[in-house]
């Protein structure tokens, strides 16, 4: 598709709001059901801090596994209005890949490696680019409540509901940990396609690990809890599905059994959040801890202003960040 199919496509969408009729400047927030999100309150306050006060944030929702055609058009939008500074994409991130890749100039080695697209920015005019941020987000928010050693002084292991994007980059980081201790000595990924997994296979063949993952292709909640009931205590279970936020209802059963000790890890922090309550339901009796998608939620977004913004990102300038958008929360 060239150019001019693109700018074609940037206007069409009938409850789309045109790019002539906007002002000042903007930031796309693609998803599903982004209006939703804390971030629509969160960031105008960012925006005022970091100097940006006349950035406004639009949401775009497209439908899961929506037609390449639309995803083409979300990025054509943000490609061609010149008052935009990019993008966080979240559910799509794989899927814009793969329908709109030939429009980006410049693609990360992350982005190139898991075959998505979380953060669009632009650099040298429109030149658009294409980051996968996930590596870095899930990264540090699994190493906020997961301490060093954990795994090699417990004995746990980590199982994984989902093989999409933030999945893929939540073992990338487990499989880079350089001390021994700080990997599991088995990952278990349970998800419903064998697409993924097949993708998944695919990245990890490429790496050199010890850690020993098993995939498994499988839609019964019922054979999920089987699946976890075989885990070591202390492990981590992770819901990285969207179920519960995107889609009703959890991974699992109510009669699913967590690890003795282990942590229940829900990427989600806001929506019916099934698994998160299902986890609640066992803190006394099996001692879950539990940690939601909230820091995760805020990693993230930080990750993909500090790039479209070209800002340079300090602990400082991060913690101020978090505490504004925890007053909101």
């Amino acid at each position: 598709m060239g150019d001019n199919e693109h700018k074609k496509d940037s206007n069409m969408g009938g409850k789309e709001f045109n790019i002539k009729e906007k002002e000042g400047k903007s930031f796309y927030f693609v998803g599903v059901t982004t209006k939703k999100s804390s971030i629509m309150n969160i960031f105008p306050l960012w925006m005022e801090v970091l100097g940006h006060s006349n950035v406004k944030i639009y949401p775009y929702d497209l439908r899961i596994h929506d037609e390449s055609g639309n995803y083409r058009r979300a990025v054509a939008r943000i490609k061609y209005d010149s008052g935009c500074y990019g993008a966080l994409v979240t559910t799509h991130k794989m899927d814009l890949y793969s329908a709109a890749k030939g429009m980006f100039e410049y693609l990360d080695p992350y982005a190139k490696l898991l075959h998505e697209i979380s953060c669009i920015s632009k650099n040298k005019g429109d030149k658009l680019e294409g980051h996968a941020k996930d590596p870095l987000s899930s990264g540090a928010a699994h190493d906020y409540f997961i301490k060093k050693k954990y795994y090699g002084e417990n004995g746990a292991h980590v199982l994984i509901f989902g093989a999409g994007g933030s999945s893929i980059a939540t073992i990338l980081h487990l499989v880079n940990k350089k001390n021994k201790d700080d990997r599991p000595s088995k990952i278990v990924v349970v998800n419903r396609s064998k697409e993924k997994l097949n993708h998944l296979k695919k990245i990890i063949n490429r790496l050199k690990t010890d850690i020993e993952i098993e995939y498994i292709c499988n839609t019964s909640p019922e054979v999920n809890d089987s699946i976890m009931a075989k885990l070591p205590a202390y492990s981590v279970v992770v819901n990285a599905t969207g179920m519960g936020k995107d889609t009703p209802g959890s991974p699992i059963t109510d009669k699913g059994l967590f690890p003795e000790n282990g942590w229940a890890w829900e990427f989600n922090y806001r929506g019916e959040l099934d698994f998160m309550h299902q986890a609640e339901a066992q803190i006394k009796t099996r001692g879950v801890k539990i940690e939601d998608g909230w820091l995760y939620f805020i990693h993230g977004w930080t990750q993909v202003i500090f790039q479209a913004f070209h800002i340079q990102m300090t602990e400082g300038i991060f913690n101020k960040l978090k505490e504004i958008a925890g007053t909101l929360r």
